[in-house]
């Protein structure tokens, strides 16, 4: 184990394993880059799971579950390599419930759609919009939020409410950076707009994804507790935070998100030092990638 700070760097996610018997595990970053599994990945949640682990995959998606597991397959990574998986998509909808009959502008691609399956809702332009459910940019490859800033000025000024599905601002998609919902969100809310995040860091999804791995240990006829889970992300202000927020530890997993220049997984003492120099719950350790 190489010490680098007050973070280990660690070759091995063995190396933090004892005593844990559920892993939250990120999926966009730690799972696959977007457009193709990581096979180490793959291998080191199925190891777990086969030693008797928990392995809730816990993402910012806004797919919801049966959508994003599908996606999932055709990306490479294998059914079972997870127990279950909770995203944002799962909450939006149950957010959504809370809005029956009103009129909602989706903010996002037409791939994100299944959010609305079956939700008591009528979809309608940005100008009648009594909700917004913001799952994105209309096309994430050449946008930036610049260009959705009269848009939402416009919306803020009527304060019509916002959900985010996906509370990420950026992700690595194959070798590129690309804006999600969160950014948007964060837009909107400097501008005045009231926004509900659905999603990492913040709680509800982390109590969704701890009752989930509970029943699947009661299904085994045992039972798991909160000091047994530890989450495994490579979004410093989403995964290492909710950790914090949920009372867990967390392993950082590097990737270009957060690489100090084009070197994707460059870990070394002065940039962990810097990235969590002000979290009051830094991650226990580092790593280049989730490894067995």
């Amino acid at each position: 184990m190489e010490v680098s700070a007050q973070i280990p760097v660690i070759k091995s996610i063995r190396e933090v394993a004892d005593g844990h018997r559920v892993w939250f595990v990120d999926i966009w970053g730690v799972m696959h880059n977007g457009r193709d599994a990581f096979p180490d990945a793959s291998v080191a949640t199925r190891a777990f799971r086969d030693a008797g682990g928990v392995v809730v995959l816990l993402s910012n998606s806004p797919r919801p579950s049966p959508d994003l597991q599908a996606q999932l397959r055709l990306i490479g990574v294998p059914d079972d390599a997870y127990d279950a998986t909770v995203s944002s998509g799962d909450l939006t909808r149950h957010e959504l419930g809370k809005h029956r009959g009103a009129r909602v502008f989706h903010l996002g691609p037409a791939r994100d759609l299944p959010i609305f399956e079956n939700a008591d809702v009528t979809r309608t332009g940005p100008e009648d919009a009594e909700l917004i459910v913001c799952s994105g940019l209309f096309d994430d490859q050449v946008e930036t939020p610049e260009d959705y800033v009269d848009l939402l000025t416009s919306l803020a000024a009527r304060n019509v409410p916002m959900i985010c599905a996906n509370p990420d601002h950026k992700v690595e998609s194959g070798h590129r950076l690309i804006y999600c919902a969160g950014a948007l969100a964060a837009a909107y809310e400097s501008l005045g707009g009231e926004v509900v995040y659905a999603g990492k860091p913040h709680l509800p999804v982390y109590e969704l994804a701890f009752e989930t791995a509970s029943k699947i240990a009661e299904a085994r006829g045992e039972t798991v507790s909160k000091s047994e889970v530890i989450a495994i992300g490579d979004g410093a202000k989403t995964d290492i935070i909710g950790a914090g927020v949920f009372g867990i530890p967390a392993v950082f997993v590097a990737s270009k998100l957060h690489a100090p220049d084009e070197s994707v997984g460059l870990l070394d003492a002065e940039h962990l030092e810097a990235l969590f120099a002000e979290e009051p719950s830094p991650p226990i350790a580092a790593t280049h990638g989730l490894r067995w």
